[in-house]
């Protein structure tokens, strides 16, 4: 395929809500463009970024997909993002990997929960965005109403650059405000094709006050435009694109297009927008690096083809007979097939064999690629998501992804103890692709923890490992670490006596405990008087203390926050060694901890719940009803109140369901470990009941 620099590079994530047409935008935009040969359906699973066969079975975006569409001496790449909250992690790499986002918007739905949250996403960025109200031909499509809940919800920045005739079943056409023309598509059109006429004049009164917003719009965000729009010149339509495309760079201005993507309707003039007025690769902001390996200073990372080779891995997939495919974003310099290049990130050579650009499941071989430019390589050896390309000679590394935490955590194990090491290599394979799926062994609770956005990403997650590893996993709900501890003094004896021909066995230990301040953990205390337990074994009685300790008294959680105090003993001048009085520490432990009146502790955490203030009532009294403490909140201006409480571990399994129930999916939480406290006694005794239960039916096992 024909070789594109930088200034011919554009780089576009389309992001918006879930079925807002992202993905049968970006198949027309290809397939108008002729940089695809066929236009699929998501329906049917022949989208040009539908990959994966839980993608075709749930007819939507499960993870990014990567296309590109050649127009007018350009190259656009296009980066498809899952619109489902569930998988938003992708999304944020797609912003990342590009240098401007076409947001989408329903034009019967309107500004759902995701477009809210990838607009702001792109807002953080300081990207460029267009706005493109989709599905037009759609039952209850409502341009007018889609651009005022835009302006309502979103920004009132918001500026139409073109217009459609009819909505529905009886949208024929679309008015460019820019040339003043009607474009008129005929039915049956394959790529897009359309009649340019004069404006109707059903349609002028509609488009005088449009144009006359767009106008006004652009001449305030220029002193010299404005001068002229005041004083009643015509502003040329050159002049005035050149005007937003430096408005759209500044976040001043954000154009809005209208378009029947399965129709292929409108796609020519998006094509030419994008062209248009997003920043080509060239124009983006310099990057900084860390230089060196592991160095800590910074340096400046441009997009010219003469400086080093660097670029960033955005994003890993595992294709069925090829392997691992890696996909990055070029920053700086040229790099040809067959290149030597330096993983800075993992201190490892990669060699880029079969350098490619991607097209949906296609990779089409390239000679070298451009500052700017996004590709795809299979099969390198140590690279995965995030990690830094560059060369040996100089190594950086970018800034990394931020993805977002996890919010759900599930228990998982293999369905057969045979397949336990499958399931370990397929969850770890999964969470290389997908960095916002999380896995690790608890090894307080025995459990293999697994954590994902959600519960619906979790299932996905599992559907993979079927497919892909032939492990089938149980899910369930995890074990919370408990703590015990005790709340009063007591004192007893630990004694072991053994007997059984020849030397035996014989340590006596009398021992105090008696409670510590919360979070002070264990103290041992040696008060031991006249040698009545010689020296050499007097941390043995500590060692078994301790022992016992961790196996719990009431449910078998470690007990903390207490002071042992060894006070009197005895010993033998034969049978006496250190094994034995560990005993004596067991068996003291054991005897006198339950006269201490010993309780549970449970953890705490610390949370932070965002919430669009209409919800804020129901998000409290539940946080109150998970026995929840609310610390405070703040108000933030434009997006609700953020509210910070302290909950029960316990009480938060699954908890993000509910916010995203509560707030229709407009509520976010993060949450972290806070401290130990005392467990209420009711909710305690379930707990231990639940914990002889489990000893049950592990003895029955």
């Amino acid at each position: 395929m024909k070789e594109y620099r930088s200034e011919a590079i554009r780089n576009v994530a389309v992001v918006g809500h879930g079925a807002s047409g992202k993905t049968t935008l970006v198949d027309a935009l290809a397939f108008v463009s002729g940089s695809s040969k066929r236009h699929g359906q998501v329906k049917d699973g022949t989208a040009l970024t539908v990959t994966s066969p839980e993608e075709v079975e749930r007819g939507f975006s499960i993870s990014m997909g990567c296309a590109f569409a050649e127009w007018r001496d350009a190259k656009i790449n296009l980066i498809d993002t899952p619109g489902f909250l569930d998988f938003q992690g992708d999304a944020i790499a797609g912003l990342t990997a590009a240098d401007g986002a076409l947001v989408t918007i329903a034009a019967a739905a309107g500004v759902e929960v995701g477009t809210e949250r990838m607009f702001r996403e792109a807002l953080t960025r300081r990207d460029p965005v267009l706005f493109a109200i989709t599905l037009m031909d759609k039952e209850h499509a409502d341009f007018d109403a889609a651009y005022t809940a835009i302006k309502e919800q979103l920004t009132n920045k918001v500026v139409p650059v073109e217009i459609p005739i009819g909505a529905g079943l009886g949208f024929k056409g679309i008015i460019n405000l820019f040339t003043k023309k009607a474009h008129v598509f005929a039915p049956g059109t394959k790529t897009g094709e359309y009649t340019e006429t004069e404006i109707p004049d059903s349609e002028k009164a509609r488009f005088e006050r449009y144009h006359k917003e767009m106008v006004e719009a652009i001449a305030a965000t220029d002193d010299a435009l404005l001068e002229r729009f005041f004083a009643d010149e015509e502003i040329p339509g050159d002049e005035e694109m050149a005007a937003m495309k430096q408005a759209m760079k500044r976040q001043e201005l954000f154009p809005l297009l209208c378009c029947s993507a399965q129709l292929t309707w409108g796609m020519r003039t998006m094509l030419d927008f994008l062209v248009q007025l997003m920043p080509s690769a060239y124009d983006m902001e310099e990057q900084k690096a860390l230089k060196g390996a592991e160095g800590d200073k910074t340096v400046d990372i441009h997009p010219d083809e003469n400086a080093p080779f660097t670029a960033l891995s955005f994003k890993t997939t595992a294709e069925p007979h090829v392997g691992e495919v890696t996909f990055f974003r070029m920053f700086s310099g040229m790099v040809g097939n067959g290149a030597e290049v330096f993983n800075a990130t993992r201190d490892v050579a990669e060699k880029l064999v079969h350098l490619a650009v991607p097209q949906g499941k296609e990779r089409i071989e390239v000679t070298r690629l451009f500052p700017g430019d996004i590709g795809c390589i299979a099969k390198l050896k140590n690279t995965h998501t995030n990690d830094t390309l560059s060369t040996k000679e100089h190594p950086v590394r970018l800034p990394q992804i931020e993805f977002p935490s996890p919010l759900v955590t599930y228990a998982v194990r293999a369905t057969a103890r045979a397949d336990e090491e499958k399931l370990q290599v397929g969850m770890h394979r999964i969470h290389d692709e997908d960095p916002t799926f999380e896995t690790h062994y608890y090894t307080e609770t025995h459990e293999t923890i697994l954590s994902g956005m959600c519960e619906r990403h979790i299932e996905v997650a599992m559907s993979r490992l079927k497919r892909q590893f032939n492990v089938g996993a149980e899910l369930r709900t995890p074990r919370i670490a408990y703590r015990e501890t005790i709340t009063a003094v007591a004192e007893g004896q630990g004694r072991h006596k053994k007997q059984s021909g020849g030397r035996g066995q014989f340590g006596d230990c009398w021992v105090k405990l008696r409670p510590a301040a919360r979070g002070k953990g264990y103290e041992y205390v040696d008060a031991i008087k006249g040698g009545v337990i010689p020296r050499q074994y007097i941390p043995a009685v500590d060692k078994g203390v301790q022992e016992a300790a961790e196996r719990g008294i009431l449910a078998g959680y470690p007990v903390v926050d207490f002071i042992c105090e060894c006070f009197d003993g005895s010993s033998h001048s034969v049978d006496s060694n250190e094994a034995s009085f560990k005993m004596a520490g067991i068996l003291a432990f054991k005897n006198i901890a339950p006269k201490c009146r010993p309780v549970l502790l449970e953890p705490l955490h610390e949370v932070e719940i965002l919430t669009p203030d209409i919800y804020l009532g129901d998000v409290m009294g539940d946080i109150s009803g998970r026995r929840g403490q609310i610390q405070g909140s703040d108000v933030i201006e434009g997006i609700g109140t953020n509210v910070k409480a302290i909950v029960p571990q316990a009480e938060l399994y699954l908890y993000a369901t509910k916010l995203q129930s509560m707030t229709q999916g407009r509520g976010t939480f993060k949450h972290r470990f806070h401290t130990y406290e005392l467990m209420p006694h009711d909710a305690a005794l379930k707990v231990i009941a639940e914990a002889e239960k489990e000893k049950k039916e592990d003895a029955e096992e």
